[in-house]
This record gives C-alpha cells, structure tokens and sequence, in this order.
C-alpha cells in the first residue's frame, strides 16, 4: 500500500468523520461508520417530532375540490379527534365574513397575505385540519403548521377536480385573473403542492371519501412507523428464533453501503408496494416524472428521502438533459413488436435513466462530514454514465463523493471507450483493465469485502468505499419506472387496454435491467413472460434453459453487443432469493459454489418456478448484424447491436398473442461501424464524426443523438490509467486515487 505522512487536512477529515466516535486502529476491520449512527439520530429525531401521537395533527392539503373537508371529518369520526376546517372554524370566523365575499373585497395577493396571517394567529394540537387550496402558496404559514404535524397532500386527478368544482359550481379560486384558465392555474398551484407534503395519497377516479380517509390513516401510519421498511442481504440467514432481531437496514444504508457484508445484495425485507388498477389506471395519462414520483415514492420511505425533496431529485435527474421531453418513449416498431427507447439521456444509454438519479439519491443519504469513493465495473455503457451522473452533483457534493470506473481496457467499443475517458471531470475518473469485465465486477467486489484495506482507507484517508453498479439497489430502483411507463404508454396510446398482458424482452448480462421488469410486474404491471435475450455468451440463455450456471470450460467472447458480454451475472442472486422465498442460506450455498466450483444447479422446483414467467434464447453475430440490417429496410429503423440481439430473440420466442415491448438499451451511434457493415455501408475506417454524419444521411429512426455527436467533435487526447488484472493493483489505484482526491480539495 502506499503511505502518506498525515499531514494536517487529513487529519481533520478523519477528525469530522469519527468526531464522536473511538476508532479502533489496530485492526481496520473493527470500524464504526459514522453513517449508522448519524442515521440512527436522525430517525430518533425525526419520530419523536412527526409521530402522530396526542397533541400533533394531521393536515390535509388539497386543490379546491379534493374533499379535504369530507375527508378529514371521516378521520375524525374514525380517530375520536377534533375536525377544524381551515375556511369555515378560522377564516370566516376571524373576517366576520365569507372566503368568497373576502376574496372579491381585497384581491388575490392581500387575500394570501391575510390568510397566511390568520393561520399564523392560529394553533391547534391533536387535530385533524382541513386547509384550503390556497394555504400552501404562503410559506410562513406553511412552516407554522408544519411544526406540529404531518401534511398530507390528496393527489386527486386534474379531470376529477374540474368536474367536481363545475358541480360545486366554483367558478374563480384564489389566483384566478382574467384569462387564465381553472386547469392551468389547478396545474400552477401543484407546484406548491408538491414542496410542502409530508406524505401523498394518490387518489384514484372515482374513489369513495371513506377510500381516501383509510389512505390518509394508512400513509401516515407509514410515515411515522421509520423501521417499517428494511432491506436485508441475499445471503441473510433466518434465525430459528422468530423473535431474536433481524440485523436489516434501512434504504439510506443500503444505497451507502453497496454491497452487503457478507457478499450479499441488499433486497426488501417485506414484500414490494402494490399499486392498485384504480391508482395505475389514474397514471396513464401523467408524464414520466409524475409516475416516477409517485412509484419511489412508495418504494423509499420518506425518513430515508422526504417525499418533496425526492420529488425534486426526479425534477433535476429527467430535465434538460434528456433529448426527448418523454423521457423513456415506447415507438411502434411492426405488428405487435413495440420498442422502449431508453437512449434519450446525456450518454445515450439506458444507464442514465438511473445514473441521472442514483448520485443524487447517494449525496443526501451520506453523512454531510465524511468522504466517499465509488467504485464502478462497466461493461461499456455504466462507465461514463455514471461518471456523467456524479459530475452533475452541487459543489460541495462533488468535494464529498469522487467516483473511480474500472473497464476492460479492450473489452469495449472503440466510441465507448472514447465516452468513458472523455467523461473523466475533476471528481471522477476511468482506470482501463487488461482484462474482461467479469474481472473488473469480480475485482471491485473483493475489494469491498477487504475488511483490512477499507479499514486502511477510513483511517488514514477518512474516505469510505460504496459501488454505484446495479448490485447498489438505489441504482437498480429507478429502473422500474421505465417498465411500468412503457406500459403505461401502450395503454394511452390505445393499443391495448388496461389489464390486458405484455410480454418484455431485453438483452441481458448483468440481470439488472430483466430484474427491474420482474419487480414492475410485482407492483402490479401485468407482465405475462420475461425473454431473456443472450448474445454468444449466453450463460444466463442456458442457465434459464437448464437451471445449471456453468461457467467451467466457457470463455467470454468479445460482440458487437459488448456491454451484455458477461458470464458472471450479479442481478441473477436477487431473483433467485426471491423465487426461493428468501432462503439466504441457499444463496450462500449456491454462490460460493460459483465462486470456488465455477458451477452451481438449482434443484427442479426453482427451475419450474423459474420458467413459468422466464424464457431465453440467444443470437449469433451474423443473425445480429442481419436483423439491423432488415430492420431498417423494412421500418426505417436502426437498431443498436444489443437491441438487434433482442429483435431476433423476440422474434423466434414471441407466440403472437400478447404485444412484445423490446427494450432498446442504447443508440445505435455508440456502435457506428457495426452499424456500418450491418447496413453494408463503406467507410467504417472513417474518423467516428463521419461514421455518425454518414449515417445521419440515412435519415433513418431514430435522428442522431446529439450528445453523441458533440462527443465525436472532441479529438483531444483524453489521459487515462491501464492497470494489469490484478486487484492488489486495482487497489493501489484506488488509493493514489483518493489522495489526488484529497489533494485537489485543499489546493
């Protein structure tokens, strides 16, 4: 290992990191991170001033029209508890005259000042509250009732509180001048909504008030019950004593810690959230980020992320730098075949739809005073995505959370390499491997698992070790949001009803994207099969086949389809733990077989368990580089390499009675010269720039992408680290790493 005298910032930062905590030295390995403690106090914290218990309210916000008022008299009745209706116990009270006729008196910008005034004067405890629709526009008074009680905020659909206000027959709210419309000013109004909830009930067409009063009581007994929702390791053993403690964690934890202690990854304790078909049925017609809000927002509790504050995460990750507003848009491809484009993002990958998201997930779940380094394996595309991702951080995150992405130095396309070093900024880096990427996924795990040199780190660097590859859960989350959607966008385009099943097939290496599918289908997307599409390394095809992962006497095989060239499939354990109903003692049989036998077989059960929702086939390189080519000359359409090599599995393993969503996981520019023989196109020898404006001539679906091209532009020679394929100097890197890390922050 390499060694620095301590000089004095270093000393500091360890000093911020372990300030309240004794250190044992001597071994590395015995190591409190302060993290569990710091998260420890916050939940303290927080459950003793947001648990609805005697004197703290619930607080229910709404448009006008949500039924706040009927709504939080039923809770009362159910509670035993006072009901105060902001607008007929306060307002009316205080002015001696009705909200309308105070309205019509003073005008919109003093009626907001002298309602914020009044519930300023106001206070109350143990109380249901119904506010009005215009309350949450004033902010001191927002934070005045926040103080002492949980905001609940009644997501009724836009249409239903339209027709209910034209039945009140309301025909000007708070805000309304002339020539503004009572939709756009409803959808202005949700903005302030959306910053001061404490917890959301989605409230489907047509629900009863009884319905929403149960959602209330259920959404915030959630919100206060902060141990409800824990993850625990594959490999976690049951304890014959039902009553001794699960050692679990909480999301924020887990999103930290990467990888569990003993080699396991981390999954949900209990089952995943359900939606029901009222509540998807009210998300056909919203927009990408309005159904992400509402799918993470069961999925994390909002003592790990608040509810406002995630929603703002999701704002910041789907903006601007996605090329297509729709985010992640489902195209008709031919028949019942419909392709999911998940290229849209700033490195033209399906990487980004949650590497745009996860660093932001990361940054707010750390301890404000320690230091991060994450360690990333790519098989191509995670690389720079994740090195875009981090970059995008504030300032003072970026200081905080360096980043290091190993790859296989000539394992990836030649644009994939350019696009991982020329994604390298001043918090983030890429280390090429003479090796393949089972090597680098294999490598960065072991280093994890290094008690002694991640003790080593902490100590002398006040740096700690996380992963940002989907073995992260909060990089695997985000990612079933696009499946749910690519539904969704099927039954608003009218191509099939609600209910009616699909079929998904997606090119798969890691398992974490196939995975992603499954849990959808869990949180009630009627998925009917799952087609798992392989390349020449087709070890999961034959795994799914066969139910034996052999790995012995198999060699990985370099593609035209580089980033699912893997043999040692990570995801895979997850859904293994879950069709074995969590046997974490199987999981540690099965993968340290793999490990030290390089085979393992599971029993005939799991295998039939295994097929009733699986099938797989796989895709030569010839049928590869046909299928792009008649694609195109059939729709217009270029495929990208991996996605070809789900066209043609899809194609032989589709029985034609359900649509087909193909998962599209890259644009096809990261892969112009085997696009370029596909397509029987001279020129491949061409400078990539060419290669792109030669095929952009084409004129073909979709257009170019744009970052992609602006990519080709930069000819610059980009410097970057080639390690050998050993992890003692995988390792060193990562130290050297660190240091300039830390050097850069106090120059």
């Amino acid at each position: 290992m390499l060694h620095l005298n301590r000089c004095q910032h270093l000393k500091q930062i360890t000093q911020k990191c372990f300030s309240s905590i004794r250190v044992k030295t001597d071994k590395h390995a015995q190591l409190f991170l302060t993290r569990t403690i710091a998260l420890a106090e916050l939940r303290k914290s927080w459950h003793s001033t947001r648990s609805l218990v005697g004197d703290k309210n619930i607080i229910l916000m709404g448009p006008p029209g949500a039924g706040k008022t009927t709504v939080g008299r039923i809770i009362g009745q159910k509670l035993g508890c006072c009901v105060i209706d902001m607008d007929d116990d306060i307002l009316e009270k205080t002015w001696n005259m009705s909200v309308s006729e105070k309205l019509q008196d003073v005008g919109n910008e003093q009626f907001l000042e002298e309602e914020g005034k009044a519930v300023l004067n106001f206070s109350a405890s143990g109380s249901v509250i119904s506010l009005t629709g215009s309350n949450p526009m004033h902010d001191a008074s927002m934070w005045h009732l926040k103080q002492n009680g949980i905001v609940v905020y009644l997501d009724v659909p836009l249409i239903d509180i339209i027709s209910r206000l034209k039945l009140m027959k309301v025909d000007r709210i708070v805000g309304q001048n002339s020539g503004t419309s009572m939709k756009d000013l409803l959808k202005f109004r949700k903005q302030y909504y959306k910053k001061w909830y404490d917890a959301r009930v989605f409230c489907e067409s047509g629900a009863s008030p009884e319905e929403v009063a149960d959602k209330v009581l259920s959404a915030v007994k959630r919100y206060q019950d902060v141990d409800s929702e824990t993850f625990i390791s594959t490999r976690h053993i049951w304890p014959k004593d039902y009553e001794q403690k699960v050692s679990a964690k909480f999301f924020s934890e887990a999103v930290i810690e990467g990888l569990a202690s003993d080699g396991g990854l981390f999954v949900p304790e209990k089952e995943f959230p359900k939606l029901s078909c009222g509540e998807w049925k009210s998300l056909v017609g919203a927009t990408y980020i309005e159904r992400a809000q509402i799918l993470l927002e069961r999925c994390i509790h909002p003592a790990d992320i608040p509810a406002a504050r995630l929603g703002e995460m999701i704002e910041t990750a789907y903006g601007e730098n996605f090329t297509c507003s729709k985010i992640a848009p489902v195209r008709h491809l031919s028949g019942n075949q419909f392709i999911l484009e998940l290229f849209h993002g700033p490195t033209g990958s399906f990487k980004d739809l949650s590497l745009q998201l996860m660093p932001h997930f990361f940054a707010h779940c750390i301890p404000p005073s320690c230091n991060y380094m994450i360690l990333v394996a790519t098989s191509g595309d995670t690389g720079s995505a994740v090195l875009n991702g981090f970059s995008r951080l504030n300032k003072n995150d970026k200081q905080r959370i360096a980043v290091v992405t190993f790859f296989p130095e000539n394992g990836v396309s030649d644009f994939q390499k350019a696009q991982i070093i020329g994604s390298q900024r001043e918090n983030g880096w890429a280390v090429g491997v003479t090796s393949d990427f089972d090597f680098c996924q294999t490598a960065v795990k072991r280093i994890f698992e290094d008690s002694d040199f991640t003790g080593f780190l902490t100590v002398e660097y006040g740096t700690l070790l996380s992963s940002a590859n989907s073995i992260n859960w909060g990089r695997l989350l985000p990612q079933i949001v696009y499946h749910a959607s690519a539904y969704l966008d099927l039954v608003s385009q009218g191509f099939i009803p609600f209910g009616s099943p699909v079929d998904v097939c997606i090119p798969t290496g890691n398992f974490g994207n196939i995975l992603a599918a499954v849990y959808a289908k869990l949180m009630g997307i009627p998925i009917r099969k799952f087609i798992c599409a392989s390349n020449q390394n087709h070890v999961l095809t034959d795994f799914i086949k066969t139910g034996h992962y052999d790995l012995r006497e198999r060699k990985l095989a370099q593609t035209f389809s580089p980033s699912i060239d893997i043999l040692k499939s990570s995801n895979l354990e997850r859904h293994l733990h879950l069709m074995s109903n969590k046997d974490g003692q199987l999981m540690t049989k099965l993968f340290n077989q793999l490990e030290n036998q390089h085979h393992f077989q599971i029993g005939k059960i799991l295998v039939e368990k295994l097929q009733q929702d699986f099938v797989a086939d796989w895709c030569s390189e010839g049928e590869c580089l046909a299928a792009i080519n008649s694609t195109y000359n059939t729709s217009g359409y270029i495929l990208d390499p991996h996605t070809a090599v789900a066209k043609v599995v899809a194609d032989r393993m589709q029985d034609k009675t359900c649509p087909v969503i193909i998962s599209a996981t890259a644009h096809y520019s990261k892969f112009a010269p085997a696009i370029m023989q596909a397509l029987k196109i001279q020129g491949i020898n061409q400078t990539s720039s060419s290669q792109l404006y030669l095929l952009g001539s084409y004129n073909a679906l979709p257009p170019l992408h744009g970052a992609l091209l602006e990519r080709t532009k930069h000819q610059e020679k980009v410097e970057y680290q080639v390690c050998a394929a050993d992890v003692s100097v995988l390792k060193d890197h990562v130290e050297k790493l660190i240091q300039k890390s830390i050097h850069m922050k106090v120059s």
